[in-house]
């Protein structure tokens, strides 16, 4: 067995190096071929939206700008295991755990919380395992159509807890609700 035939993927192919014919040679075949392609989109339903008027449905599986969760009482649920940043792809989170102060337990569940709690929007692809990965339920991606707004700074892209945790409002109304249920 020789070094040529030797194939690891299975998907080799011996390729020929045949002569062409005059009409290939000239391309008119292909350049037909394309032309047709052209027509055919030509005539073909445009799918273009006139954006204020028209709102493009949202996909069912959508994810949206990250949020910390609060629970009923107004606390926060995140309780600074890691999971979330270690099964994150683009290690777009990061985390400092802390030790809660005995004066702190209307702020937070647990004895340990996330002092420092950022993620790097630049890096992230809202791919949705940070939610899944976490114990907690902490963090969840919103159905929101905003996402990151624009800025020149780096800086502005880097999502601290200011911009993450659940208004104190929002979070009272979800109990309000789950209560109903």
């Amino acid at each position: 067995m020789s070094i040529e035939t030797i194939s690891l993927s299975g998907r080799k192919v011996q390729v020929s190096n045949k002569e062409m014919t005059f009409l290939e040679r000239l391309y008119l075949v292909a350049i037909v071929k394309g032309l047709f392609i052209t027509l055919k989109h030509l005539f073909s339903r445009k799918v273009t939206i006139q954006y204020p008027e028209q709102v493009r449905t949202m996909s069912p599986v959508y994810r949206g700008q990250h949020m910390l969760k609060r629970d009923e009482q107004g606390r926060e649920n995140c309780t600074a295991c890691g999971l979330c940043a270690l099964s994150c792809p683009a290690e777009a989170i990061t985390m400092k755990a802390a030790e809660r102060k005995a004066d702190e337990k209307h702020l937070y569940r647990e004895e340990k919380y996330a002092e420092i709690y950022e993620i790097n929007m630049l890096r992230c692809i809202f791919c949705g395992l940070c939610e899944e990965a976490c114990p907690k339920d902490a963090i969840y991606l919103t159905t929101s159509k905003v996402l990151v707004p624009s800025s020149y700074e780096r800086e502005d892209f880097i999502f601290g807890k200011d911009k993450l945790v659940m208004p104190l409002d929002m979070a009272i109304k979800n109990a309000q609700l789950n209560n109903a249920n």
